[in-house]
């Protein structure tokens, strides 16, 4: 609001003067003895008469008149403005709203001009400027109050994974409903997941008008993506440029203990994210606590972490504190914890930044990484450059935060393989019966195996197989026909079709058995088994008919087998084979039946705040499969038929970068809409002001007649 706004508004304040000086006019007259005045008929005090109002009809109006001349001087000057779509001909709109509800939105516009906010005074940030996930809900809440009957409207949530919030629907009171349930979360960001969900949505609807509108600061952690723009059928429009992501911001993503020390991996952005290149940006992502500043960085006071440090607390006791380095952008810090600390301790950043909600985290043991236990022969997988088998190679490249344990041959014991939350074995030959004993109890007790069945697993010695984790009996052959057929594949992804060339010497081929109360995810070109899911207890067996032998094919080279280990190492976590995942990621819970998953608030001193803190999750079945979704990063207590765990849900690395995607100049044309003012009241106010002058005249002239009328009569 301007002064001149503000001033003319004030003129409101003058409605009081009337009353003001009526009510210090208010007081009785001051009454002295006069004797004569005995012999006069007493007159009503004329001080009295006056302070009381005669017309209350008129000074109504008049006061009335000064409000409204108080409007008439604001009204062109204060304008009401909102989010509104331009339509083609007056067309019915198909609308598709994406909504992002990630980590980075919770960003405040003053972040970027030094974020003075902090752990400490998150308290104050609701009396300050909106989030961008509230600009954003306020924008869409617009959007869909500006939608007329024949259009049509979907909501898609931009959180990962992308989640369609509304089908297309043409009751668009509806819209505002979904629009009311969604909340802020801690998820990363997909963009273009969300993207494709919008399209699917909108395609073979009746009309012709066909848009996404995209509410989200763009900072999906891949800034040299392609920018965003719309498809020849269905337009994308990014309307709101103060949405963009800006600023600096340094979170805790991850909190371990292991024994008495605390391991915190501390992420930063850099400083002027935005003016960076995709190359700096990589690097300086990937960079770990060796890598050097990015170019063009300050090395002093440049990034979100000059002036800041890290402390483990206890209550009101710090147990230990490390400095930031300035130029800090990714590292894990280790701070040395005192005898006889308590089980779950809290990290905290001190200072402030863009985003408060990552600033704090939970420390307890159970947050170890992923320990994946590899079974394999580097004599028959390995390839000419050298380094180790092709498996552990891929492992390592996709990053997965699973540590992988190379073993000499499967372990006989259970407990041996307890502590591992997955397994994988390349053309065993065959298992013995203790072997199969104890594999069968780990993967019923939540484990998930990987085994691949090749010339090996066929010639098994007598007395060794794979029964139960796969029934039957294993022959080798060799392939019929070459290749993998891509629409049986959908499990493997986008890589599904990399494997339709595929021509392997041989194959290992089952028996009906094998398949019965399974799930096959890929079958060869002939309709053969090539991939195999198949539950067991609480766990599952995935079996494939093709070794990682390099002298067998090219499967283990292949970005398709990349594909295969990111939904292995996926699977061994959501069953729980990871105490700590990020937050969207998924927890299945296969063979159990009471599933209840709690959120834990703890406050800044590290202790529970009770019951009344503890936020029940929702625990959906789908396909005969219970899962829940954390969104948000804390402490989380498990109740699995009766037995409890903690758990902890970290905040996805890549949300601390806010440089954003760029934007093609077709999502950003005038066409599409824009800001409308929906409230310009002069022409009304000027026509009340009318009303009132004529309201007021009519007044005075029943008031003037009743004068001479009252006169007469005395």
């Amino acid at each position: 609001m301007s002064f001149v706004t503000l001033g003319a508004l004030l003129v409101a304040l003058l409605v009081g003067a009337p009353v003001a000086a009526h009510l210090l006019r208010r007081r009785r007259a001051e009454e002295r003895p006069f004797p004569p005045a005995r012999l006069v008929p007493p007159t009503p005090p004329t001080a009295r008469r006056r302070s009381l109002l005669e017309d209350r009809a008129l000074f109504a109006t008049r006061a009335v008149s000064v409000i409204a001349l108080a409007v008439l001087g604001a009204t062109p000057l204060l304008r009401c403005s909102h989010l509104s779509l331009s339509r083609r001909a007056g067309a019915s709109v198909a609308l598709a709203i994406v909504v992002d509800d990630s980590l980075s939105m919770r960003a405040r516009p003053d972040g970027a001009e030094g974020a003075a906010r902090s752990i400490d005074d998150s308290s104050r940030a609701s009396s300050q400027a909106p989030s961008r996930f509230e600009r954003a809900l306020t924008a869409a809440r617009e959007l869909a109050g500006g939608l007329a009957p024949g259009d049509a409207a979907a909501l898609v949530l931009a959180g990962a994974p992308a989640r369609v919030a509304l089908a297309s629907t043409t009751n668009l009171a509806a819209v505002g409903e979904a629009l009311d349930a969604v909340a802020p979360s801690d998820r990363a960001t997909d963009i273009d997941g969300a993207l494709a969900l919008a399209r699917d949505l909108l395609r073979g609807l009746p009309q012709s008008d066909k848009r996404i509108v995209l509410l989200s600061d763009l900072a999906d952690g891949t800034p040299g993506a392609p920018p965003i723009s719309g498809t020849p059928d269905i337009a994308t429009w990014v309307p709101l440029q103060e949405l963009e992501a800006t600023g600096q911001d340094c979170g805790i993503v991850r909190a371990d203990r292991s024994g008495q020390k605390a391991r915190v991996r501390v992420v930063c952005t850099a400083a002027s994210t935005a003016a960076r290149g995709p190359d700096i940006a990589v690097a300086q992502r990937d960079g770990g606590a060796d890598a050097p500043p990015a170019a063009g960085a300050s090395a002093t006071g440049a990034s979100a972490a000059a002036g800041r440090s890290l402390e483990v607390r206890a209550g009101d006791a710090v147990l230990g504190k490390v400095a930031l380095d300035p130029a800090l952008r990714a590292e894990e810090l280790s701070i040395d914890l005192p005898a006889g600390t308590p089980e779950i301790l809290i990290a905290a950043l001190t200072g402030g930044d863009a985003i408060v909600e990552d600033d704090r985290a939970p420390i307890i043991s159970a947050g170890g990484p992923l320990s994946i236990a590899v079974v394999v022969d580097p004599a028959t997988t390995h390839v000419e450059t050298g380094g180790p088998p092709p498996l552990e190679q891929a492992l390592s490249a996709l990053d997965l935060d699973a540590q992988i344990r190379p073993l000499p041959s499967v372990p006989e014991h259970a407990d041996e393989l307890a502590a591992h939350a997955g397994l994988i074995v390349d053309d065993a030959p065959g298992f013995t019966p203790e072997v199969r004993r104890s594999l069968a109890a780990w993967v019923e007790r939540g484990g998930v195996a990987l085994l691949t069945l090749g010339q090996r697993a066929a010639a098994a010695p007598l007395g060794a197989g794979f029964e139960p984790l796969v029934p039957g009996v294993v022959r080798w052959s060799a392939s019929p026909v070459p290749g993998v057929d891509p629409a049986t594949a959908g499990w493997l992804g986008p890589s599904a079709p990399g494997l339709a060339d595929v021509a392997p010497r041989g194959r290992a081929t089952l028996g009906a058995e094998a398949s019965e109360g399974a799930e096959v995810l890929a079958r060869w070109a002939d309709g053969a088994p090539f991939l195999v899911r198949r539950p067991l207890g609480r766990g599952v067996v995935l079996f494939m008919t093709l070794p990682l032998s390099t002298e067998e094919s090219d499967v283990a080279l292949r970005p398709a087998f990349l594909s295969l280990l990111d939904g292995f190492v996926g699977a061994a976590r959501a069953r729980g084979g990871a105490r700590r995942l990020a937050a969207g990621e998924l927890w299945t819970f296969d063979g159990y039946h009471d599933v209840k998953v709690e959120r834990v608030r703890v406050d800044r001193d590290g202790a529970s705040q009770g019951s009344r803190s503890r936020e029940a999750l929702p625990v959906a079945e789908v396909e005969r499969r219970l899962r829940v979704s954390p969104p948000l990063a804390g402490l989380y207590e498990l109740t699995l038929d009766g037995e409890r765990s903690t758990r902890v849900v970290s905040v996805p690395e890549r949300e601390i970068d806010l440089r954003p995607r760029r934007v093609a100049e077709s999502a950003r044309a005038a066409e599409l809409g824009g800001m409308a003012a929906s409230i310009d009241g002069s022409p009304y106010v000027a026509l009340l002001l009318l009303l009132l002058l004529a309201v007021e005249l009519l007044l005075r002239s029943i008031g003037g007649r009743q004068e001479p009328a009252e006169g007469q009569a005395s």
